[in-house]
C-alpha cells in the first residue's frame, strides 16, 4: 500500500515539474497554480506515505516488544521512526525538497525552480522505488536511540535546502549565459537579483539545519560508541561540506561575495552533499554503512 501512494507520489511530482516547466516558457499563472497545487497535493500524499511507513515499523515492533507504559509506548515509536536504512532515508530526502520550498519559499518555488524542486523529488522516488530494497529491518544496536529521529531528520533537511540552494545556482548561471530577449536586461537583472538571494537563504538554513544534524551526531556517537568523533567517512565528508558552506557564508558575509561566485560554492557544496551521501555509503564503509 504505501510502495503505491509513493509512485502515485512520484507521478504527481512528474506532472508537477512539467507544469511549472509549461508556466516559465509561457508565463502562464494557471499552469503555474496547477503546478503548486499538484505539488501540495503530492506532498500531502507523501507526508501521509511516510506516517504509514512509521506506524508500520512500528506494529512489527511492538510484536516482538509489547510495552507496559506510556513512556515504552513513546520510546518505541520514537525508535522505529522511517529514517534507519538507505530507502527510508530517500524517502524522507525527497519529502523535505517540496516541503521546505513550498514553506520556506514559497514564493520563489515557481518557474524553473518549482520545477527542479519537482523533478528532483520525482526522481529520486523513482530511484527509492526501483533500486533500493524496501523491506524494514530490525534497528541495529547503535541505532537504537532517540537521537535518531533528531539527527537524520535535521541532516536530511540541511540536504534539501541545500538542494534547493544548488537549483537556484544553476538557474542563476544559466541565466547568466542565456542571451538577453526582448524584454530587457532590467527583467533578466531582476530575476538574478531573486536567485541570488534565494540561494543565499536556502545556504542559511541548510547550515543551521547541517549544524544540528552534526551536534546531535556526535552526542548520539558518544553514548552509542563512546566517542563523540571518530572520523569515520561520513562524518569526515559531513565535515568537509560543513566546511564549504561556512566558506561561502563567510565570502557572502565578510568579503561581500555575490553572484556567480557564490552560485558555483553552492553547486560544489552540493557535489560534496551528493558524495556524503551517496559517495561514502556506497564506497567507504564504516559506521555509517548501514545506509547501503
Amino acid at each position: 500500500m504505501i510502495s503505491s501512494i509513493l509512485g502515485v507520489v512520484t507521478l504527481v511530482y512528474l506532472v508537477a515539474g512539467l507544469f511549472f516547466v509549461g508556466s516559465a516558457l509561457w508565463h502562464s499563472d494557471r499552469l503555474d497554480r496547477a503546478a503548486r497545487f499538484l505539488l501540495g497535493c503530492g506532498l500531502a500524499a507523501h507526508l501521509g506515505a511516510f506516517l504509514g511507513r512509521w506506524a508500520e515499523a512500528y506494529q512489527l515492533a511492538s510484536r516482538h516488544f509489547a510495552p507496559q507504559a506510556l513512556s515504552q509506548t513513546l520510546r518505541l515509536v520514537i525508535l522505529h521512526v522511517p529514517l534507519s536504512n538507505f530507502f527510508e532515508s530517500l524517502v524522507f530526502f525527497s519529502l523535505g525538497l517540496p516541503a521546505l520550498g513550498l514553506v520556506f519559499f514559497r514564493r520563489q518555488l515557481q518557474g524553473f525552480l518549482g520545477a527542479l524542486a519537482a523533478l528532483f523529488a520525482s526522481l529520486i522516488l523513482a530511484y527509492a522505488s526501483l533500486a533500493v530494497d524496501s523491506g524494514i529491518k530490525p534497528l541495529m544496536p547503535a541505532l537504537k536511540s532517540n537521537w535518531l529521529l533528531v539527527h537524520v531528520l535535521t541532516a536530511f533537511l540541511g540536504y534539501a535546502a541545500f538542494a534547493l540552494a544548488f537549483g537556484a545556482a544553476l538557474l542563476y548561471l544559466w541565466q547568466g549565459r542565456a542571451t538577453a530577449v526582448p524584454s530587457g536586461p532590467m527583467a533578466a537583472a531582476a530575476g538574478a537579483r531573486e536567485m541570488d538571494r534565494l540561494i543565499y537563504r536556502a545556504v542559511v538554513l541548510g547550515f543551521i539545519f547541517l549544524t544540528l544534524g552534526i551536534l546531535t551526531g556526535a552526542v548520539w556517537a558518544e553514548q552509542a560508541w563512546g566517542r563523540y568523533w571518530s572520523w569515520d567517512p561520513k562524518e569526515t565528508w559531513s565535515l568537509i561540506t560543513w566546511f564549504i558552506y561556512a566558506g561561502l557564508l563567510h565570502a557572502r558575509l565578510v568579503k561581500g561575495w555575490a553572484g556567480r561566485r557564490i552560485a558555483w560554492l553552492a553547486v560544489l557544496g552540493f557535489l560534496a552533499v551528493l558524495f556524503t551521501y551517496f559517495g561514502v555509503s556506497f564506497l567507504l564503509p564504516g559506521l555509517h554503512s548501514y545506509l547501503t
